[in-house]
């Protein structure tokens, strides 16, 4: 029997989910005895590390104290957490990262795929703990602009039981200058709920006028939200359970390549403050809702040239012009996202979600799938419930 610390922050729907992933590796794999401190990450009451009879230790090492104990205690370890870019990844120990820039970009995508031409990004003043929250700003704006198209950004104040109010009026003012429609990711939900809270007393509409979407999926922050937050879901459950493969293979005395390793998000999970779209062009508008609707059918280009009238030729410059991609690529791409939120957020056999998207078959959706996504259908539902994850990519 292996005895194991988990030293993480019980406060944070991430760190929750981290630790699932952890748990569901010891429902596979069990062998280890846990300690466990449910505090907040800066008030942990560690074990005398230098004297604790452990073996091994999975630690979230986005507060610098605890990193330190840590690494002091010489004992095998791999750290966790949001990159906050304090720490340097020691060459003794892997450190596994949320990938911010992959979830910039799946933000700025499905804005995009709602038709929005206009984009903003709401984040966090830069200090040695927001690394995180500006590297995905870096990364939306980049996006956006690669589009050519326009982004504003806000980083506005920490909120504290002191400055909440202050905070609400920065919010509130910027939210009335931004041009309208306009699709808007947070650096989190909890930024997020702070621009829903925002968008009311300013008198913005969600999503009509601003669509708000969060990063985390914190099922509380969500559905506490007025309206319900729409949110990208982190892999942060792989994450836990990549932590402890890792660590049981470093106990077990295996030599294995160390280093910093980014783990990207699962996707996003739609609610009603991102349910609208913003196609400016009612033809296109008609074009995306005549597809939507049957994506389980089988929609071809050819389809919606025949249910709108309009040219081939026209359709394809369009759909280029709105969303990147040809009319036949927007059609894929949609029912591709399709079976991506199937396949991560329900139990339905992998038969019934390809017919529900229009693919051919079972093996049909399976090549296509992981051309877009690097895994096969089944691999992804394993990944996104943690019970089984593939090896790392540095």
């Amino acid at each position: 029997m292996q005895h194991v610390a988990l030293i993480y922050d019980a406060r944070t729907a991430f760190d929750v989910k981290v630790m699932t992933g952890v748990a569901a590796y010891l429902q596979m794999n069990p062998g280890w005895t846990v300690y466990i401190e449910e505090n907040a990450l800066k008030d942990q009451r560690l074990p005398d590390l230098r004297s604790w009879r452990g073996d091994g230790i999975i630690a979230n090492f986005d507060d610098p104290k605890v990193a330190s104990a840590v690494m002091g205690s010489r004992l095998p370890t791999v750290a966790y957490g949001s990159d906050y870019g304090w720490f340097k990844s020691s060459p003794k120990i892997p450190y596994i990262v949320t990938n911010n820039e992959v979830i910039a970009r799946m933000g700025a995508g499905y804005l995009r795929d709602r038709g929005f031409v206009r984009f903003a990004y709401c984040g966090y003043p830069r200090t040695a703990a927001t690394v995180w929250a500006v590297e995905r700003e870096v990364a939306f704006v980049k996006a956006v602009e690669s589009w050519g198209y326009p982004c504003w950004t806000h980083r506005g104040l920490h909120r504290t039981a002191y400055n909440y109010l202050a905070l609400q009026a920065s919010l509130a003012e910027w939210l009335a200058t931004l041009p309208k429609p306009i699709g808007l990711l947070a650096a989190n939900d909890a930024r997020a709920r702070q621009v829903l809270d925002a968008c009311r007393s300013a008198g913005v509409e969600v999503p009509r006028e601003v669509a708000v979407l969060g990063v985390d999926n914190d099922e509380m922050v969500c559905q506490l939200s007025s309206p319900l937050l729409s949110s990208i879901e982190q892999g942060a459950r792989q994450i836990g359970y990549e932590a402890a493969v890792l660590l049981d293979s470093i106990m077990s005395g295996r030599k294995l390549r160390r280093g910093c390793f980014a783990i990207g998000p699962v996707g996003v999970v739609p609610r009603l403050s991102t349910s609208t779209t913003a196609i400016e062009d009612s033809r296109v508008a008609k074009a995306l809702a005549f597809i939507s609707g049957r994506l389980g059918d089988g929609v071809k280009a050819d389809d919606v040239v025949r249910a709108t009238g309009l040219p081939r030729y026209w359709l394809d410059a369009a759909f280029k012009s709105t969303f990147g991609r040809s009319t036949y690529s927007q059609i894929l791409h949609l029912r591709l996202e399709q079976a991506r939120r199937l396949i991560s957020t329900t139990n339905l056999p992998l038969k019934e979600v390809a017919a529900s998207c229009g693919f051919r078959s079972v093996q049909h959706m399976s090549v296509l799938f992981r051309g877009a996504f690097g895994q096969p259908p089944a691999t992804f539902r394993r990944t996104a419930a943690s019970s089984q994850v593939p090896l790392l990519q540095s």
